[in-house]
């Protein structure tokens, strides 16, 4: 199984970043994905989810990120993806993508089976 993320950089407050998550290795279409990220010296906290309905995939967001950041995903390229706008320096952090198996949301970090390396995302004031 891969987790494949890509996208970070450096930005300057105000601007927008869009995440990829790359997915291979399982049957994308059964799982949930997420999106989390950790900050120096600080835990790694829950950022996005999205479910993988068939009649329509559920969102959930963390409240520092809902109305800036957008979850989406493609099933027939396995990819998900978060796109970042209104960013600001405390968005700072390497942010992980992630699968659980299931159509159960989950913003704890435990109940992820698998983990993509990380992809840094600074932003500047």
């Amino acid at each position: 199984v891969q987790l494949q993320a890509s996208g970070g950089g450096l930005v300057q407050a105000g601007g927008s970043l869009r995440l990829s998550c790359a997915a291979s290795g399982i049957t994308f279409s059964a799982y949930t994905m997420g999106w989390f990220r950790q900050a120096p010296g600080k835990e790694r906290e829950f950022v996005a989810t999205i479910t993988p309905s068939p009649s329509g995939a559920n969102t959930y967001y963390a409240d520092s990120v809902k109305g800036r950041f957008t979850i989406s995903r493609d099933n027939a390229k396995n990819t998900v993806n978060l796109r970042m706008n209104s960013l600001n320096p405390e968005d700072t952090a390497v942010y992980y993508c992630a699968a659980k198996y299931g159509t159960t949301t989950s913003f704890i970090t435990k109940t992820y089976t698998y983990w993509g390396q990380g992809t840094l995302v600074t932003v500047s004031s």
